[in-house]
């Protein structure tokens, strides 16, 4: 680049040429040529009255040879040249996208030049990319959580080498946790899944008129049938948990874990009920307590989560439920908003044709049956107008149901493919001889992840950063 400089700055001369050097390719370039397209980088160049500001623009600037270095890929240069001569940018189908993508942005170029030939291609290859990039994240979310996960696990398996006996807690450990690990935990997680059934199938028939029976004082009573399968459950489900406390790697965060917690909730009913009975039957005055004992009794339904332990769909529906916060929040302030439209309106139409309508909180009820598609019927609007109404509720009831479901149903699929592959990893382990390395894992595919999710961030910090300077500079 031909500079004359002065005591006030530098001033470019009409007929000046710019000498640039792209990563090794020279080449000379007039600036009445860049000066039709004042927004890009090498034009602004132009306008530069300083060192400094030359050198926020460029990598590097030679003062004896009155050179500008770029460093960037010189093999995609020619198109940016082809660009300042035509005024049309062209995209050959063996570019890679990204890169493309990220080089104009460089140099300035708005995606808006580019030719008509070629933007119907280019945009239908940059929205695959995002969704191959969009998979590739779930899959590396995927990934990272499983390995997270599986270090876990390791470590936890490494503290019985320092305790007594840890060898064989280890596999009495294993046996209880992993399901899958061997004959042995198969048999004892189908037992389990029986006795759970088993609980709850008793708990229902006991419900039921054909099953009741009723003592000397005409009071009902419970199945002595029944009252086996109660204990026997009770009794399992009690060894069970003290079982899996014993051989815990660490007592002291047993418990944080979700499903001993359910283990503990799924026996505490019973134990708190027949504690509240001896203490009613050793104090009338507390009589009143058996109420609460016919509350806990019902919590013995909580019994029917026990069965996450043994399947992975229950588990990845609670690791999606509990990380769709946002999701689940959006579905509720959707149908909130639904609600609250439609019941005003069915009010309207409907306050003086139906008394099931005549309140607004009565409609509340129906626009929340509608929109959720239940359709229960025991409130109808009766006037065409109402039926119009609720038809339109209807159909908005199906839109906001699916909308948010559908990144609720991607997730789940992230997390059951995450949990079979931390199955996988843990039933193809071997302790038999002490742990001597971290399972097998592929490190290369684990360490790309993180770096293409690493630049894509920055990407995006790049392209939503209000500066007209680009990440690349801040880099260089």
């Amino acid at each position: 680049l031909v500079f004359y400089f002065k005591s006030s700055g530098a001033h470019m001369d009409d007929n000046a040429a710019i000498r640039i050097n792209v990563g090794g390719f020279k080449k000379r370039l007039q600036s009445d040529t860049l000066s039709r397209f004042p927004e890009t980088r090498l034009a602004r160049l132009l306008h530069c009255q300083s060192k400094e500001s030359i050198l926020e623009l460029c990598d590097d600037y030679d003062d004896t040879e009155k050179e500008f270095y770029f460093d960037r890929n010189p093999a995609l240069f020619p198109y940016v040249l082809n660009f300042y001569n035509t005024g049309r940018l062209h995209v050959m189908a063996e570019l890679c996208i990204f890169s493309f993508s990220q080089e104009i942005e460089y140099w300035g170029i708005n995606e808006f030049f580019i030719d008509s030939c070629c933007s119907s291609a280019y945009h239908c290859r940059k929205m695959d990319q995002d969704r191959d990039d969009w998979e590739d994240r779930s899959d590396e979310g995927s990934t990272t959580s499983s390995f997270d996960e599986l270090l876990e696990f390791y470590s936890d398996a490494t503290k019985f080498d320092k305790q007594l006996l840890g060898s064989a807690r280890r596999r009495v450990w294993l046996m209880l946790d992993n399901p899958g690990y061997s004959v042995a935990s198969r048999i004892i997680s189908i037992l389990s899944i029986l006795v759970v059934l088993g609980s709850i199938a008793t708990m229902c028939m006991n419900s039921m008129s054909e099953f009741s029976l009723l003592d000397n004082e005409g009071q009902p009573t419970e199945d002595p049938r029944f009252e086996t399968v109660e204990h026997f459950g009770i009794g399992w489900f009690t060894l069970e948990l003290l079982a899996r406390f014993t051989v815990a790697p660490d007592l002291l965060h047993f418990f944080e874990h979700p499903l001993n917690m359910i283990d503990l909730v799924s026996i505490l009913p019973f134990y708190l009920t027949l504690l509240i009975n001896l203490v009613a039957e050793s104090s009338p005055t507390l009589a009143n307590l058996g109420r609460v004992a016919q509350v806990l009794r019902l919590m013995r339904i909580f019994r029917i989560l026990k069965l996450a332990r043994h399947s992975t769909g229950l588990r990845s529906l609670g690791a999606t439920l509990r990380n769709s916060y946002k999701e689940v929040g959006l579905l509720l302030l959707y149908l909130a908003v639904g609600v609250s439209f439609f019941s005003v309106m069915a009010y309207t139409v409907e306050k003086e044709d139906s008394e099931d309508l005549s309140t607004i909180p009565s409609c509340w009820w129906w626009a929340t049956v509608s929109m959720t598609t239940v359709g229960y019927g025991d409130v109808v609007p009766v006037s065409i107008a109402g039926k119009l109404t609720a038809s339109a509720c209807i159909l908005a009831g199906i839109l906001v149901v699916v909308l948010p479901i559908t990144l609720i149903f991607n997730k789940f699929s992230l997390f059951y493919k995450r949990q079979k592959q931390l199955e996988v990893a843990m039933r193809s382990c071997d302790f038999d001889e002490g742990i001597k390395e971290v399972p097998s894992v592929n490190l290369r595919n684990y360490y790309a992840h993180k770096v293409k999710s690493l630049m894509a961030s920055l990407s995006n910090m790049s392209r939503s950063s209000p500066s007209e300077h680009s990440l690349n500079e801040s880099i260089h």
